[in-house]
């Protein structure tokens, strides 16, 4: 199994996402943000950072970069695709996931290990794990409130389409609590804390997060 790593300028966390698809037995192929090519990978991961800055607004550039108009195209045809942090800005700036990042409500970055609330382990990133299950992984971020409008909210919830919640307090202001999200058909999940960051207990506070890699690996095999 063959899983792309798109690096943007700025990006940070690329190198422990490629980390994690190994862990998972899969190979971690490098992708640019100027390639126009996906490199015959059969899966993406848009991992976390600050691409081309953040000016402007999270993800607002990287969305034009021509790699990401393969994973577009990729994504509308079913191929699974992670966005990280800010690689969920960037999917929701590319419009493969409906709404939008604002600064934290307190206006602080936030870092710190959060628990999170497995919502739906139907998608092609979470099936490894039982639903209402709880995970840690780390948190860090000063643009991850999630944001929608109440229709889409209605739609997001009534749809299971919320894939992750924060337990405890809310870190950022999230409407409704939300961490991470899906698409219609769970093959493209965004979530702002970092999974590819808690994949070993030596290195991470758990290794929680390296279900949503086997995950993607029992999809990819079965389809």
């Amino acid at each position: 199994m063959r899983v792309g790593v798109i690096t943007f300028p700025g990006t940070l966390d690329d190198v422990d996402a490629e980390r994690a698809v190994r862990y998972a037995g899969g190979e971690a192929v490098k992708l640019w943000h100027a390639d126009h090519d996906l490199k015959g990978v059969d899966a993406v991961i848009v991992p976390g950072g600050f691409s081309y800055g953040d000016y402007l607004r999270c993800g607002a550039i990287a969305r034009f970069a021509p790699v990401m108009q393969e994973v577009v195209d990729a994504a509308r045809k079913g191929m699974p695709v992670l966005g990280i942090c800010n690689g969920f800005q960037i999917l929701c700036e590319a419009h493969l996931l409906p709404g939008a990042l604002i600064r934290n409500h307190k206006l602080h970055f936030v870092c710190r290990d959060q628990w999170l609330k497995v919502e739906n382990n139907s998608t092609a990133w979470t099936s490894r794990y039982d639903q209402g299950a709880e995970i840690l992984v780390p948190l860090k971020s000063g643009e991850g409130g999630y944001q929608a409008d109440r229709s889409t909210l209605d739609e997001l919830e009534g749809e299971g389409r919320v894939v992750f919640r924060y337990v405890g307090d809310d870190p950022n202001g999230s409407r409704n609590g939300i961490a991470g999200i899906t698409s219609a058909n769970g093959r493209v999940v965004g979530l702002m804390p970092h999974p590819e960051h808690a994949i070993d207990a030596l290195t991470g506070p758990t290794d929680d997060g390296l279900g949503m890699f086997l995950s993607l690996v029992d999809s990819v095999v079965k389809a």
